[in-house]
C-alpha cells in the first residue's frame, strides 16, 4: 500500500515539476517543418536553423497560475532569455499567452492581436523593403503586445491597444492586464536591461512597448539583391507594420 501511494504522489510531482523547468533545445525536424509551413523560416533567411534555439519556458499567467510557454531564438541569447523569463515568473509579471509565432502564419498583426508574446519571425523592419527585423536574428521578444502597443503618431498597432496609450499608460489596478502594461520604472525592463537588452519604450521616433532586443550589430541587416520579388511580396505579407 505505501509503494503503491509513493508511485502516485510520484506521478502526480513529475507534471508539477516539469511545468516549472526551462528547457533549450535544438530545432528538431518537426519545430523546423512547423516553421516552414507557418511562413517564420526560409531559405533566404538571414540566420540558419541550426543558430536558432527552441525555448520552453514556465510563465506567470493573467489568471495567477504558471503556465509552459514557446519561443524561438538565437542559440546565443537562449540560457539568458531562460534566466530572464525566470525572473519575471518571480516577480509575477503576468504575460497572457506565449506561442510561435509560427502558429499565426507568421502574421505579425494577427500575434499581436491575440496578446501574443513572441521572438523569433523572419519578416523584414517596419516600413522597410531591404532590412531584416531584429526578430528575424531571433534576438528581439515582444511581450504582451495588447497592452504595449507599437506608436508611431497617430498608428497604433495592434489597434486593439489604443486604449494602453497616452494619459492611460499607467497602473491603476492590480488587475492582471493593467500589471502588464510596461512603463519607465517597472521591474520587467530592469531585468531586460540587466542581460544587455534595449526597451523599444525608450525610443524616441516610435514607442515600441512591446519589443525588447538584445544589443548586437548584425553581420548583414540587409536583405541579399538576389531575394526572389515573390519572396518579397511573401515577406511583406507576413510583416504587418509591427515591432522591429
Amino acid at each position: 500500500m505505501k509503494r503503491l501511494i509513493k508511485t502516485l504522489a510520484i506521478l502526480y510531482i513529475i507534471p508539477k515539476l516539469s511545468l516549472f523547468a526551462n528547457s533549450i533545445l535544438p530545432i528538431d525536424t518537426n519545430i523546423k517543418m512547423q516553421m516552414i509551413k507557418g511562413n517564420t523560416w526560409r531559405e533566404n533567411c538571414p540566420i540558419k536553423i541550426k543558430d536558432l534555439r527552441y525555448l520552453q519556458v514556465p510563465y506567470y499567467g493573467f489568471d495567477n497560475k504558471i503556465h509552459k510557454g514557446e519561443l524561438i531564438v538565437h542559440k546565443s541569447v537562449a540560457n539568458e532569455v531562460t534566466k530572464i523569463f525566470e525572473e519575471l515568473k518571480k516577480i509575477k509579471y503576468p504575460i497572457y499567452k506565449m506561442k510561435l509565432a509560427s502558429y499565426y502564419k507568421g502574421n505579425d498583426n494577427e500575434s499581436m492581436k491575440h496578446n501574443n508574446t513572441s521572438a523569433f519571425n523572419c519578416r523584414l523592419m517596419t516600413g522597410s523593403k531591404t532590412k531584416w527585423s531584429k526578430h528575424s536574428f531571433g534576438k528581439a521578444i515582444d511581450i504582451n503586445p495588447l497592452q504595449n502597443p507599437y506608436v508611431k503618431g497617430k498608428k497604433v498597432l495592434p489597434k486593439e491597444g489604443a486604449k494602453y496609450i497616452g494619459l492611460n499608460r499607467k497602473h491603476l489596478s492590480l488587475q492582471a492586464d493593467d500589471r502588464a502594461i510596461i512603463i519607465q520604472g517597472d521591474k520587467i525592463i530592469r531585468v531586460f536591461k540587466k542581460f544587455g537588452w534595449i526597451w523599444g519604450g525608450d525610443w524616441k521616433r516610435v514607442k515600441d512597448y512591446q519589443h525588447f532586443e538584445k544589443k548586437f550589430k548584425p553581420t548583414s541587416s540587409k536583405v541579399k539583391k538576389a531575394v526572389p520579388k515573390s519572396l518579397f511580396q511573401q515577406l511583406n505579407k507576413a510583416e504587418t507594420e509591427g515591432a522591429f
